[in-house]
């Protein structure tokens, strides 16, 4: 199995993540699949 190489998002895409997870329209793990980040990531940029 090969690891994904370290991705840099960007503060919008940051921005977008989290404010969609603060809406709570959809779960973490949903925006999660939707936006190709681990949930802990959008955990962590919600903060």
């Amino acid at each position: 199995m090969t690891r994904r190489p370290r991705r840099n998002h960007s503060p919008a895409f940051r921005a977008k993540v989290a404010l969609a997870a603060i809406r709570g329209e959809k779960t973490l793990s949903e925006l999660a699949q939707d936006f190709d980040v681990h949930a802990n990531q959008i955990k962590q940029w919600k903060e």
